[in-house]
């Protein structure tokens, strides 16, 4: 965990940033006098904006933080004022927990606020917290927000000079097709669920349940993902409980150690993250217990009922998941491969175009996106790769999609990198090879379409033909016609009189012997006798479409595999 690559130390700085943040917030609420469950609420705002605010921009970012306090204010006052009312305090918080995932909606912006009217509701239940309170928790929250921004606009903009990678768009659809619409129904009921167990179990920190239920459903599109989240917030809250009792327990609330501790956590929370929901769930229970301990109430017993909020706090959103709107892990993971593909489409054409000499064409935007959305097809398929999944036979075919979509990013990259060489110039054999690649990607459509996936506009409308692409002087080069089944498209691409110049290909093309990574290049005296010699860059370009046809063509096998087996 602590030693996967981090490039640029990101991680590393991010997390940084965050115990600087998060302990000058709490600076300035001490040296303002204010009491110590101010100082906690001024800590976890803080925190809250460092972890929640992603927009792709610096200034997005400020004027996201900056609304902050416009929900977080009147959600502070609801809570507190009718903390004494439980019927109604427990229906304006389901209100508030629909809002907050159908704001979602709005992308980076909807989604932080919302967590943060959430949380926002949730600390006044941590607390306790009344309405004579009020003003010193107002004065705690703008303190703390003030010294976040210092901090992240000002002293360590860290995003100004490592910009956040792209995200893919969310998936779209209307109505109750609207993953966030779905969605809000399903948090809504699983905290509805969760704040009665909950309060079955403890009338004085049933909060917890709702908040795992909450949390369970961030960032999260099907029903596997959902109970996959589930199991590895259990995960984190058993060893982190452990870790309560060894840790947290001794301490009895003296301030200096636990301080120390916290800002621990607070790394481990911003380091883990990205990487593990099991760490960084971990980081919070520990973080938790140290919190419970400056209050004075921690012992051994409250840990147990953490478990066991927790618990039912999951079994709530199981339960949400598999009974309210349920989407399957397939269905999710069918539109992103599609979008995947067409990413390799667009990539592909751009590449081509670049080489026939339009230098407008920038396959590396495309192939950036192709990496995102990788990056969201590997999430949507952690379930079905998980250890624990019984489904040997999905699994497998899980686990061939994965290997088959990093295959063609790996040849895209390599397209791009040799589009890229201003040296590299159009081949004619270029044209039919882009449509047998073009013709592999429609092949593809028809598992998907079997699965109730809308795939037309990858491989018509939006996209234009590959081939037409390669059109030097506006003169079209006759390309062969287009065949549904990838494999037979792959034999035209072997046996074209046209490649020629390239000889026999192998199952994998050979790296250059330029020594750059993942281009490949024809055998040496492949070549047939009398054939003109063709430019290293085409040879190297046909090299990436053949191996990229390659992975197109067997990646049919695993989904149509996957559509048979739910048939």
């Amino acid at each position: 965990m602590f030693m996967a690559p981090d490039p640029g130390l990101v991680r590393l700085r991010l997390a940084l940033r965050a115990v600087l943040g998060v302990g000058l917030a709490v600076t300035t609420c001490e040296l303002a006098g204010l009491s110590l469950p101010a100082s906690i609420t001024g800590g976890l705002a803080a925190l809250l904006s460092l972890f929640t605010v992603g927009d792709p921009t610096v200034r997005g970012q400020a004027a996201t933080t900056a609304l902050l306090p416009v929900v977080g204010f009147p959600v502070l006052a609801l809570a507190t004022v009718l903390h004494s009312v439980p019927a109604v305090r427990d229906a304006v918080w389901l209100a508030v927990i629909f809002c907050g995932v159908y704001a979602r909606r709005w992308g980076p912006r909807g989604h932080a606020l919302g967590i943060f009217a959430f949380m926002t509701f949730f600390i006044t239940q941590f607390l306790h917290a009344v309405p004579g309170q009020l003003p010193q928790l107002y004065a705690a929250m703008a303190l703390s927000l003030a010294a976040t921004s210092a901090v992240r606009f000002g002293v360590w903009c860290i995003e100004r000079r490592t910009p956040p990678p792209a995200l893919p768009a969310p998936l779209d659809g209307r109505g109750l097709a609207r993953p966030t619409t779905r969605q809000a129904f399903q948090a809504t009921a699983a905290c509805a669920f969760a704040m009665a167990a909950g309060q079955f179990l403890s009338h004085e920190r049933w909060y917890w349940a709702v908040g795992t239920a909450w949390w369970i459903f961030v960032n999260t599109a099907s029903r596997g993902e959902t109970l996959v989240r589930g199991f590895r917030r259990l995960v984190g809250t058993v060893t982190g409980i452990a870790a309560g009792l060894l840790i947290a327990v001794p301490l009895h609330g003296a301030p200096t150690p636990t301080a120390v501790i916290v800002a621990v956590c607070v790394w481990g929370i911003f380091y883990t993250a990205a990487l593990s929901y099991s760490w960084m769930m971990f980081f919070v229970t520990v973080m938790a217990g140290l919190l419970y301990g400056l209050l004075g109430v921690l012992h051994p017993g409250l840990l147990g009922l953490r478990l066991a909020e927790t618990a039912a706090g999951a079994l709530g959103a199981a339960l949400a998941v598999a009974l309210i709107l349920p989407v399957t892990t397939h269905a999710v993971t069918d539109r992103w491969v599609a979008r995947a593909v067409h990413a390799v489409h667009d990539c592909t054409s751009a590449a081509a175009r670049r080489l026939a000499g339009d230098l407008d064409a920038d396959p590396a935007r495309p192939a950036a996106e192709l990496e995102a959305l990788l990056g969201r097809v590997r999430f949507a398929l952690a379930p079905l790769v998980h250890p624990l999944n019984p489904m040997r036979a999905r699994k497998a075919r899980a686990r061939q999609v994965l290997a088959l979509l990093d295959d063609c990013a790996r040849e895209v990259r390599g397209l791009a990198a040799v589009a890229a060489d201003p040296d590299a110039s159009h081949d004619a054999r270029l044209t039919a090879a882009c449509g047998r690649v073009e013709a592999a990607i429609e092949g593809l459509s028809a598992p998907l379409r079997a699965r109730r996936v809308s795939y037309g506009s990858v491989v018509a409308g939006r996209a234009p033909k590959l081939s037409a692409s390669l059109e030097p002087g506006g003169t079209r080069i006759a390309a062969e016609p287009q065949m549904s089944q990838p494999r037979a498209s792959l034999e035209r691409y072997r046996t074209a009189p046209e490649l020629a110049g390239l000889g026999a290909m192998p199952e994998r093309a050979v790296a250059s012997s330029a020594g750059t990574p993942g281009v490949g290049v024809p055998a040496a005296g492949a070549q047939d006798v009398g054939t003109p010699s063709h430019d290293r860059g085409a040879d190297q370009a046909l090299a990436h479409l053949h191996s990229l046809e390659h992975a197109l063509a067997a990646l049919a096998a695993p989904l149509q595999g996957s559509s048979t087996a739910r048939a």
